[in-house]
């Protein structure tokens, strides 16, 4: 201490305050990083539902699973099934394909919580995707018959109740989206309808956003068939509601057609397509003719099997006629043996409406079927 005093004593004043601050700022420096250090090791690591981590564990385990079953199968049909390869060789495969150890997939797991897969999920059946063709409309245009007759097909994986995700579920996410759709192996095509969508206008854009390379088809029937039958299914649970004609306008005297009524402004197909035209081009949208689709569906499947890509493998042979409901019905339905019609709620018997009613709609939707039939290229014969 002495010789530091001497030292100190022996140097200008200003040198000495210089060292001094120096030493104060070095000692500073050194407490702040032994303080932050600490601080570091004591902070916890970023929080995780566990719902949220089961969630993406249960996604990398049934892809792993997904993936020694596949292997396994491609070996066996290249090796054992030709006799190539004896079952010891598989047996011994078996084991080396076992699931990694915990602490790994826990690794892995917390590897695919940073990019969290958002289109598939994966399982030992198949894989779930988000759907690749969508039937987007129109109600009471004959969706559900459709539907039920392209499930034969068995490449065609579709949901079978309508997912309104589009239009009604939307703040959900696509993963709950995709946990809807039904498991589908290479291949196949996952498919939902929801007539609504056709004529709500966010729809598009959304599937869009999506995928902008998704399959639309669109069934169309006369809109004045159609409104009738739309009339019909509302009376069936409302058997109160006031006459067909008295919805129709807005004075019965004048015979100005009211457009706010739902029935009526589902009708107006060139106006609604037009909305998906600034999303989707016309090669991606196919039209399917409800009229058709009951007295020819294998006509008109053949145009669905086609524009999805796939095998005409529904034909004539699928399908017989129903006297009691009076139109073609499936022989074997997916999943069945056994002959099948759609439900009691399909072919309803249609009121009688006033002929001069029917004769005002026509009128009025006749110049909006006419821009319809130039936009897709195709006459529906509703004006004939």
């Amino acid at each position: 201490m002495a010789f530091i005093s001497i030292f100190l004593d022996a140097l200008p004043t200003t040198v000495c305050r210089k060292i001094v601050l120096m030493l104060c700022s070095l000692m500073m420096s050194l407490y702040l990083l032994y303080y932050l250090t600490d601080l570091c090791h004591t902070m916890s690591s970023p929080v995780r539902s566990s719902e949220e981590e089961s969630n993406l564990a249960g996604d990398f385990g049934e892809w792993q699973a997904l993936r020694r079953k596949r292997l396994l199968h491609k070996l066996q049909m290249q090796g054992y099934l030709n006799g190539e390869l004896p079952e010891k060789y598989f047996r011994e495969l078996r084991l080396q394909l076992q699931p990694a150890n915990v602490k790994q997939q826990e690794r892995i797991s917390r590897s695919l919580a940073a990019n969290p897969p958002s289109t598939l999920s994966f399982s030992e059946d198949g894989v779930r995707k988000l759907p690749q063709a969508i039937i987007i409309g129109v109600k009471k245009g004959g969706t559900r018959a459709l539907l039920e007759f392209v499930r034969v097909h068995p490449d065609i994986r579709a949901v079978g109740e309508e997912p309104h995700f589009f239009d009604r579920h939307y703040e959900k996410g696509l993963r709950w989206y995709r946990n809807l759709m039904p498991k589908t192996l290479d291949g196949q095509v996952t498919m939902e309808k929801t007539p609504s969508y056709f004529v709500t206008k966010e729809s598009a854009a959304r599937i869009y956003a999506m995928s902008k390379d998704a399959k639309l088809i669109l069934v169309v029937r006369d809109p004045v068939t159609r409104a009738i039958s739309d009339y019909t299914q509302a009376l069936s649970k409302k058997p109160n509601i006031p006459s067909f004609e008295s919805l129709v306008f807005k004075n019965r005297t004048s015979g100005l057609i009211d457009t706010s009524w739902n029935a009526i402004q589902i009708g107006i197909y060139a106006k609604h397509l037009e909305n998906w035209l600034l999303y989707f081009p016309m090669g991606q949208i196919l039209f399917v003719s409800g009229e058709r689709l009951i007295n020819d569906p294998a006509r008109e499947l053949g145009k669905v099997q086609d524009f999805l890509g796939l095998k005409r493998i529904i034909t004539d042979k699928h399908f017989y006629f129903n006297k009691t409901k009076g139109f073609l019905c499936l022989k074997k339905p997916e999943g069945s043996s056994k002959p099948h019609c759609l439900g009691k709620t399909k072919g309803r018997t249609h009121p009688n409406i006033d002929p001069e009613v029917i004769r005002r709609l026509r009128d009025f939707y006749r110049p909006f079927n006419m821009k319809f039939y130039q936009m897709t290229g195709q006459n529906f014969g509703w004006d004939n």
